[in-house]
């Protein structure tokens, strides 16, 4: 189709709105939208599929900005096709409260799917969609229904190439081949420390060759339309590989500075702005003019969408009609909500049950409700056999073309990819339809802080089956014992870290993290045997705290996690018995939840007038909250047994009275010690 007038003052009005609102803000990317304009356009207005009165369609065609610090492209964009995106939010851009933050953020404005910025991520999440698609495909659509078919198109720079995170998520697609992922690259060299040359000379092209990619390359991205349009239709035509379009692009396009690292992160001069506008036949006294025209041409492609749509809805009846059980399933899924009942799968146990690790605690769970909440979806990062992620039953979820599955299954190969896994998890949990959980160890959660900080500022709900969470896991030693990394996750705000100590509290931690819609959860998991525990149930657990064993006239409260709460149990008996202390045992399955309580119940747990002891095979750090004195590691721990290292750092009902009466001495000659839940005012904002 040819290109008009028309298309080059509407590439033109997207430049120069990315220019005057970063000028205003003072602050912001021009370059990569002025010279993403020409592919932004040829995509919005001729390949994708959405609705701007309905940003939630669920058959939209998906775009991920991955090179986030361009977003002035995509607020143009989503303003000018007619989204909920005023032109005062473009003047308001990069200001406090406004809708048009510095990088996208999926929750404040409606059309960004993701939440992007740290580079790499974006790509990452952009797989995680357009396996939700083949997986929601494979589950309901039908002969003649063809329930969700859309495509997943993500832009990304030079720096998501760097980051390692994007390698491994881009070897995955390819292995998943993911037709329905298309991925441009804006090959402008240009990077923050200027040529990309100076650190960034490998053959990208080769390499996602090398992945099982389709490549194809524009060699103008500056004024070839055609040519662009051209490679998106080459690479929507291969189904069965994801495509990577090499697109050759000048930063900055028509900036003074145009070509150069002076263009990427600041806002241009005003003569330079002037000098633009000028030429491009704007008045260079306006600034955020769209002319009539470009909002006629945008708005018509808006109103093709809401056609689709409107067909879309019509087809969805009939769907209903002839498949009922499947559209109610969809539906539901849609709301975010469980199935009616799933809760009664939740295992319980009693005292008399054996000694079980919470790590097979949660392979139980899984096994019991999977069969309950069909959108479970989520596999482990090569660590199947030690994670117990994996029901018996269950089908992976591969290409038929490898024999090793299909695109209906449920099961996820991640490989040794755990950064890739967390943020392909919040693109799985962005599409709409599915529930992902990602199994490893909780030391190389770690390794994809990145995907799960993102998880936690996007409110997502993804969940973490972190295994082998402690000392616990013995021989192995201090490379996989995890000493920080819950005093990390419990910083993280809007993250719930649960640690069980036996099975009903593993039941209550899937309870509250399949029931958070907005939270992402870390439910670090033990590999050694954990005692069913006395006064343990779901429903006391899922408040995040709560008294395990309640003594009148107490002298201490042990406060306690997971594997330890069981040894606190032995140690309070031993207290009793050789030095007449009584004591309370607190278990704190998740600080995150426990906070959300009222200060009347976290008084009733941790009350006034009892000295508090926490005791975690972890970093101390964190802990002074909840009470008066910690004993915990500040080191890192050691190889051998884990009956012996927990003996070498006197985790041991012994070990722990030495402390619980040095606690009790030190605390008896203070009037009124007070809970340090008692402060002068709340810490969470």
């Amino acid at each position: 189709m040819a290109y008009t007038e028309v298309d080059t003052k509407a590439i033109n009005t997207i430049r120069l709105l990315a220019a005057d609102a970063t000028f205003n803000a003072n602050s912001g990317h021009p370059g990569a939208p002025m010279g993403m304009a020409p592919v932004a356009h040829v995509l919005f207005n001729k390949f994708m599929k959405f609705n701007p009165k309905n940003p939630k369609w669920l058959n939209r065609d998906r775009f991920v900005l991955s090179n986030g610090h361009g977003c002035m492209l995509q607020y143009a964009l989503l303003h000018l096709f007619g989204y909920a995106l005023s032109i005062d939010d473009l003047k308001a851009f990069r200001s406090v409260d406004s809708i048009t933050p510095g990088h996208p953020e999926a929750h404040d404005t409606p059309g960004i799917e993701v939440t992007t910025g740290p580079l790499g991520q974006g790509v990452c999440n952009a797989v995680g969609l357009a396996m939700a698609q083949a997986h929601t495909a494979a589950t309901f659509n039908k002969p003649g229904f063809d329930v969700v078919d859309n495509h997943t198109y993500c832009f990304l720079g030079d720096g998501c190439l760097m980051e390692g995170v994007s390698s491994e998520a881009s070897s995955l697609a390819g292995h998943l081949q993911l037709g329905n992922l298309i991925c441009i690259w804006d090959d402008n060299h240009i990077s923050i420390d200027g040529d990309t040359n100076c650190a960034f000379t490998e053959d990208v092209a080769k390499r996602y060759e090398a992945y099982g990619w389709h490549v194809v390359t524009v060699e103008d991205g500056n004024d070839d339309l055609a040519g662009i349009e051209a490679a998106i239709n080459e690479a929507k035509k291969v189904t069965d590989k994801p495509s990577l379009i090499k697109l050759k692009t000048i930063i900055g396009f028509g900036s003074l500075q145009q070509g150069t690292h002076g263009v990427h992160g600041s806002p241009l001069k005003a003569d330079d702005i002037k000098q633009l506008k000028q030429k491009w036949g704007f008045n260079p006294d306006e600034s955020f003019a769209v002319p009539k025209e470009v909002y006629d041409m945008y708005h018509k492609h808006s109103a093709d969408g809401a056609e689709a749509e409107k067909q879309w809805n019509s087809l969805l009846d009939k769907y209903a009609k002839e498949f009922p059980k499947e559209h109610a399933d969809l539906q539901r899924r849609l709301k975010s909500d469980l199935p009616e009942g799933w809760e009664k799968n939740l295992p319980t146990y009693t005292p008399s049950d054996p000694a079980v690790a919470s790590r097979k605690l949660s392979e139980t769970v899984l096994s019991k409700i999977e069969a309950a909440v069909p959108e479970l979806f989520g596999g482990s990062a090569d660590l199947t056999g030690s994670n117990l992620t994996r029901w018996k039953t269950a089908v992976d979820f591969q290409p038929e073309a490898t024999g090793l599955g299909d695109y209906s299954g449920r099961y996820v190969r991640y490989g040794v990819r755990e950064h890739a896994m967390g943020a392909i998890m919040n693109g799985l949990a962005a599409y709409g339809t599915i529930l992902p959980y990602g199994g490893t160890f909780l030391n190389f959660v770690s390794y994809a802080a990145g995907a799960v900080r993102l998880s936690a500022l996007s409110q997502v709900r993804a969940l973490w089956v972190a295994t082998h969470d402690s000392i616990g896991l013995g021989e192995d030693g201090p490379t996989h014992q995890p000493i920080e990394t819950l005093a990390h996750f419990r910083a993280l705000p809007n993250c719930m870290v649960w640690r069980p100590a036996d099975g009903n509290e593993t039941s209550a931690a899937y309870y509250v993290a399949l029931t958070s819609k907005h939270t992402p959860s870390i439910l670090a998991l033990s590999r050694q045997n954990l005692p069913q525990l006395e006064g343990s149930t779901i429903e006391k657990a899922i408040k995040g705290g709560y008294v395990l064993h309640e003594v009148e006239g107490a002298n201490i409260t042990l406060v306690s996690t997971g594997s330890e709460v069981g040894i606190c149990v032995d140690a309070a008996k031993y207290l009793a018995e050789k030095h007449n202390i009584k004591a309370r045992i607190v278990s704190m399955p998740c600080f995150e939840v426990f906070d959300a309580q009222s200060k009347e119940y976290r008084l009733s747990v941790l009350p006034d007038g009892i000295p508090a002891l926490s005791v975690e095979v972890m970093s101390t750090m964190g802990w002074e909250r909840y009470t008066h004195e910690q004993f915990g590691i500040n080191r890192f721990g050691a190889s051998g047994a884990y009956k012996d290292v927990y003996k070498k750092f006197e985790f041991t009902p012994e070990g722990i009275s030495k402390r619980a009466v040095a606690t009790v001495d030190f605390w008896k000659d203070v009037p009124n010690v007070r809970s340090p839940i008692n402060r002068a005012f709340q810490q969470h904002i």
